[in-house]
């Protein structure tokens, strides 16, 4: 078995995100702002970019390590696997490309209605801007994506290609993160994620929340109910914002917000409530569904 394609792409395309970056800064300089937001949001600002770049700085640190240990997790299914896919055959690359792209949904929704993994994925959607350094505002904390993708390694794909599509579905993400480029031809918009979609998803409007969750493609929010169009101007960041710059507090607030909670629980039900319902979940709050939820949550930090 090859196992030398496992070196994570992402790393090379850092230089180009950078060049991306600075070409999309210097668009709002130059060129007319015509940005869907209507003004807030858009553009750059110092401080929120700098903290946007720290934190995918620290994360590409932190995955130089955990990536050994999915590949170990990965190479150990697929070992067992009773079917080993040939990478050699065009259909097998569709099918990794459709079932990691469904993968990547269901981890991603799960990660906004689960408020233990909301507390890792809320850093992504703590800027207020959203722009191309948004994508890079990154988790320090990835340990609980790993079982979404098992699966597709005990299903017989090489790690190699896993890590390769991931690395592939990360890169075409990185340019949803965009005022710049409008709604697309309607076929694309009706089939694949665009920075149209992706805008609804990093909202904090109440009809926006919690919609959009696709990676490369749309469809499996149209198929499970989790579509929204873009329509009125996005709020961007979260529906109570953190208003901080410091690196290690946008990593951990929500985390620190569970704790705070944790103290306060009088019971099992509460305990469980508070790490495994939906965000914004408190004793006597009906249901699971999140625009009910968050409208409902009060005014703490990290929700």
């Amino acid at each position: 078995m090859d196992w030398s394609p496992t070196v994570d792409v992402i790393l090379y395309a850092v230089p180009f995100f950078v060049v991306f970056i600075v070409l999309e800064l210097l668009s709002y300089r130059y060129l007319p702002d015509d940005s869907p937001s209507g003004g807030a949001g858009r553009g750059y600002e110092t401080r929120d970019t700098a903290t946007s770049l720290t934190m995918g700085i620290g994360s590409v640190v932190i995955n130089l390590g955990w990536k050994l240990v999915v590949l170990a997790a990965y190479t150990g299914l697929y070992v067992i696997a009773p079917v080993h896919l040939s990478a050699g055959n065009p259909l097998t690359w569709i099918a990794l490309f459709l079932l990691e792209d469904l993968a990547y949904y269901w981890y991603h929704r799960t990660h906004h209605t689960v408020r233990m993994l909301w507390a890792s994925h809320v850093v992504h959607h703590s800027s207020r801007h959203y722009n191309l350094s948004t994508a890079l505002r990154q988790s320090w904390t990835p340990f609980s994506a790993l079982p979404f993708w098992l699966p597709l390694a005990f299903i017989g794909f090489p790690p190699w290609m896993i890590l390769a599509q991931q690395s592939i579905s990360l890169i075409y993400q990185f340019f949803l993160h965009t005022e710049r480029v409008g709604k697309l031809w309607a076929p694309i918009e009706f089939v694949f994620n665009t920075p149209s979609h992706h805008r609804v998803h990093h909202g904090s409007n109440t009809e926006y929340l919690d919609k959009n969750y696709g990676g490369i493609l749309i469809i499996w929010d149209r198929i499970f109910g989790s579509f929204q169009p873009e329509g009125a101007a996005v709020v961007y960041g979260l529906t109570k914002n953190i208003d901080t710059y410091n690196p290690l507090r946008v990593a951990t607030h929500e985390f620190a917000a569970i704790g705070r909670d944790l103290v306060t629980a009088r019971s099992a039900r509460e305990v469980t409530g508070y790490l495994f319902k939906h965000p914004g979940w408190e004793p006597g709050c009906a249901g699971w569904d999140s625009a009910v939820v968050e409208r409902a949550e009060p005014a703490r930090p990290g929700q």
